[in-house]
């Protein structure tokens, strides 16, 4: 799973260093100054929001590269090299998107497709799988991420990850004014006080936990559709159920947080897991119309 959960953690460290920014700005004393602003505060927290989540879709192709040591190829290597290129060209061909970059890491199975824009993408598979599936189950994989692109999903994820952010960006401060102004109703200061500053910064924290749980259960919609796309760009549902079935017997390579939702496989618990149980993902395309 490399695609989101880098793409979540570099979110966080965004919109955590666009807030000290905004305190030392004095932000927080103006939304406060002559009581609480909720119009500024409702601007201040869609520009925090979305400003994390598009920096960090900006990112995301570089950042995979580097945190996953990305070997970009462009086919003039050796034939497996050549054989993957070609594939990605022939689906996003296919798909009608542009050529993305493709690339090789070193690890155990895994696969992930990034980037900010459809024609401007990245399709990274590792040795790992290369070396683990047959020729058909690896073009599935390939079909799959390359859906992930023609599908849209990073810009999706981005705009969920978006609004997911001003909500708790406006919900933590609205309710740490309040429980600033409940500690400090016999003082005389103006501007807000260490009840907000502590508020605000616990319950970004355990918002942020809630919204990640919404945010990685569209991930898991999203999953299902990949699955699909590949099934239409192969022409046939055996080889994505194949390739399914052996990964679920692999142990699959773990994956910088950030880039997880957009990988193939995933491990973590089922509330915060940007991919369903690879039992249900056989499942819905054993089930799914002809």
């Amino acid at each position: 799973m490399k695609r989101i959960l880098l793409f979540l953690a570099t979110n966080l460290a965004v919109v955590v260093v666009l807030g000290i920014v905004a305190s030392l700005l004095g932000v927080n004393r103006y939304l406060t100054a002559n009581g609480l602003n909720l119009g500024a505060l409702l601007g201040f927290a869609f520009v925090m929001g979305f400003g994390g989540a598009i920096i960090s879709l900006l990112l995301s192709k570089p950042i995979a590269k580097w945190s996953s040591g990305v070997q970009v190829i462009d086919g003039s290597g050796s034939a497996d090299e050549r054989w993957i290129v070609d594939t990605v060209r022939r689906f996003a061909d296919k798909a009608g998107v542009g050529m993305p970059e493709v690339g090789i890491f070193q690890g155990e199975p895994n696969a992930f497709a990034t980037g900010a824009f459809k024609n401007s993408a990245l399709v990274a598979v590792s040795t790992g799988l290369l070396q683990g599936m047959t020729r058909e189950e690896v073009e599935a994989v390939i079909g799959h991420e390359v859906a992930h692109i023609a599908n849209g999903d990073m810009v999706t994820m981005t705009l969920i990850q978006g609004v997911m952010n001003t909500f708790v960006v406006f919900l933590s401060r609205v309710i740490g004014y309040v429980v600033d102004g409940f500690l400090s109703r016999n003082d005389q200061r103006s501007g807000p006080g260490i009840g907000y500053y502590v508020t605000t910064v616990v319950l970004d924290i355990v918002f942020g936990f809630l919204a990640a749980i919404i945010v990685a259960w569209f991930s898991r919609q999203r999953e299902f559709r990949a699955d699909r796309g590949s099934t239409q760009l192969m022409g046939q549902r055996q080889p994505m159920i194949h390739a399914l079935a052996r990964l679920g017997g692999m142990v699959p390579g773990e994956l910088p947080r950030g880039l997880q939702a957009f990988g193939i496989t995933s491990g973590v618990g089922k509330l915060f897991s940007t991919h369903p149980p690879i039992e249900e993902r056989i499942a819905a395309l054993q089930n799914a119309p002809a």
